[in-house]
């Protein structure tokens, strides 16, 4: 055979994704190691580093130690015990596998998670010597949790038992009796000696009661095509291909189903259907595809789809909602804080999210469940979980792929939880997705929407833009064409004038020193009410007191206020007096007229001064100003 030959057959070859997992010392890595070394597949340098280390730093006496082809950290050669995943491949005639080598320590649960969260068999070894422990039910649990069908009790060490069957059939009992609380339809039971190789790759003679096959065997034979998903058609679109004008392709894995050209497939969410015209392949056009084969899809309509889109078969849509049940395990070092609004990343899709309820946590040794407010590190639970936008998802143990998500923390952009969803959530008490945080907000009258989110939204920020000056200065004609101009240009703006105040909030008060100070008071509080939503605000008022001005802002915050002053004499104003107020001041029918019978104090410090001959020149100084100190951008 050549070599393109025997490529080309090794590609064509099964893969079987598995896990060892185990108490410690109970001869995972052990195992791994052997099924290495007597299926011929390590390199003969490894082989002599193999036996070097053995002397050195083994752990099997005059043995080898075949475990040390696996623990390749540091650490954990230093202590005999594995703390990372290890990931090793290798293959046979009949298969090609990938194994994950799981640590058995309580507080390494995340770990034993992501070696398991693809795998499709787990081996759960106990030793012989100890029987069903605690660990060996922990990651039963964690094993049904994630799906995994088939499992294999390896019972190892048995040359330490003398082989006798009565040891290896009580095991069988005892761990039939926890798991049948459990959802693993597959199990298998193997006794073995990885150390001393029985069983493992070839059947043992020091066993003639055991009439199963070895460990290998097995693993080269076991049934896990049917495990995938073929019916349910999920395709979450990765990406939009445009190498050209003329290709418009959907690119991603399939993550179930059989997809086939001139099928017709439904779009999420816009619900628009098309028929496949085209299934594209690194090795060209093909007639279907399957999971979990990456592919580029083209459609015989022009529809708009994008990242996050799904195609599906019109009559077999996934479940689609925003509230859903999941059983989640905590990932981060950080405990969970209940206030936090998640990314949550769920097949190509990504949006906020948030845990409304946490049902339950489980004693994942004894998996009894207790009532908790927050996760810590290695915890699992059940929860109810919201998110901002609609998901298209199958319940996990249905689908794994579309029933998986993960939760990103939105700062540290850390993995905090991985979960599976158990369906959507059909219960009443989702408390309006409103936290404690919010609620203590809520009950002091504050915004459950953050002012930079509002800024962010506007593409402004909340500011307060104060024109002062006599009346008859030209102030309104600043502050309604600044307006026009700003909401022209696609700014969220309000403008607030005392002809518009004075005809209702404040229509009780007069014009004395005192009834201005409280009506300028209360302009000031809506001014820093609007300012806190985002919106800039153009207040137009004589205002002729330095002190009333300085008062003003301190309320609303002097970062977002912004004093704007009509530079105008006497005279001028008299000229331009379109209510003729200075005239009734003059004969005495107008009482409390600023720059008649009421002193107008120039202001002392000013953001900008305005001649009110200027014009058209006196919006572009505002907008200016406005663009300069990143209130509102100007193109």
């Amino acid at each position: 055979m050549d070599i393109r030959s025997f490529l080309d057959q090794d590609q064509k070859k099964d893969l079987l994704r598995l896990l060892t997992a185990g108490s410690v010392d109970d001869g995972k890595s052990t195992l791994i190691g052997r099924l290495l070394f007597d299926s011929k597949k390590i390199y003969e340098d490894q082989l002599a580093a193999l036996h070097k280390d053995s002397k050195r730093i083994g752990h099997a006496g005059e043995d080898i130690d075949y475990a040390l082809l696996l623990d390749g950290l540091k650490a954990e050669r230093e202590q005999g015990i594995t703390i990372d995943v290890a990931y090793r491949y290798f293959s046979t005639a009949r298969r090609k596998f990938i194994i994950a080598d799981t640590p058995g320590h309580e507080q390494y649960t995340r770990n034993m998670v992501t070696g398991a969260s693809t795998a499709n068999l787990a081996i759960i070894l106990v030793d012989a010597r100890h029987g069903v422990i605690t660990q060996t039910k922990r990651h039963t649990y964690i094993v049904s949790l994630l799906g995994i069908r088939h499992v294999v009790l390896a019972v190892n060490k048995m040359d330490l038992v003398d082989f006798d069957q009565d040891v290896f059939d009580r095991i069988c009992s005892d761990y039939k009796a926890f798991v049948t609380q459990l959802d693993i339809p597959d199990i298998t039971f193997i006794p073995m000696s990885a150390l001393k190789g029985d069983n493992v790759v070839d059947v043992s003679d020091r066993m003639p009661w055991y009439h199963g096959k070895s460990m290998l065997e097995f693993l080269e034979s076991v049934h896990i095509s049917s495990d995938r998903n073929f019916e349910d058609v999920r395709y979450p679109v990765q990406y939009v291909l445009r190498p050209s004008l003329n290709y418009r392709g959907f690119a991603s894995t399939v993550a179930s189903g059989v997809i086939r050209k001139n099928d017709e497939v439904l779009v999420l969410p816009s619900r628009k259907t098309s028929k496949i015209k085209a299934i594209t392949t690194y090795d060209g056009e093909k007639d279907y595809a399957f999971p979990p084969q990456a592919i580029s899809i083209t459609l015989e309509d022009e529809i708009d789809i994008s990242r996050g889109d799904m195609l599906v078969h019109p009559g077999n849509l996934p479940k689609i909602d925003r509230h859903f049940e999941a059983m989640l395990v905590w990932m981060d070092e950080k405990p969970m804080d209940p206030d936090t609004h998640f990314y949550i990343k769920h097949t190509t899709n990504t949006t906020k999210a948030h845990i409304d309820i946490i049902n339950y946590r489980v004693d994942v040794n004894t998996l009894k469940k207790s009532e908790v407010d927050r996760f810590s590190l290695n915890e699992i639970g059940k929860v109810v979980i919201t998110t901002n936008k609609p998901l298209f998802f199958d319940p996990y143990k249905k689908n794994r792929n579309t029933g998986s998500f993960i939760l990103i923390d939105p700062v540290t952009n850390n993995t905090s939880a991985v979960g599976m969803i158990i369906d959507r959530y059909t219960g009443k008490n989702l408390n309006l997705q409103i936290t404690g945080a919010e609620r203590e907000k809520i009950i002091k009258g504050e915004s459950l929407i953050k002012t930079k989110e509002r800024e962010k939204k506007y593409n402004q920020k909340g500011k307060t833009i104060w024109i002062t000056g006599l009346h008859g200065s030209g102030k309104n004609e600043v502050a309604y064409s600044l307006e026009r101009r700003l909401f022209d240009m696609g700014a969220t703006v309000v403008l607030l004038d005392g002809k518009s105040i004075r005809s209702g909030l404040s229509r009780e008060l007069d014009y004395t020193p005192q009834d201005r100070a409280e009506h300028l008071r209360r302009i000031a509080h809506i001014s820093k009410m609007l300012n806190s939503q985002g919106i800039i605000t153009i207040c137009s008022f004589i205002s002729p007191s330095e002190n009333i001005r300085n008062q003003v802002a301190e309320i609303i915050g002097k970062d977002n206020f912004s004093l704007v002053y009509m530079k105008a004499d006497i005279d001028f104003c008299r000229k331009n007096d379109k209510y003729g107020l200075y005239n009734k001041a003059d004969i005495g029918d107008l009482h409390n007229l600023p720059g008649v019978d009421v002193d107008y104090n120039v202001p002392v410090n000013p953001d900008i001064v305005l001649d009110p001959t200027q014009g058209e020149e006196n919006i572009e100084i505002i907008l200016d100003y406005l663009s300069s100190h990143k209130i509102f951008p100007i193109q």
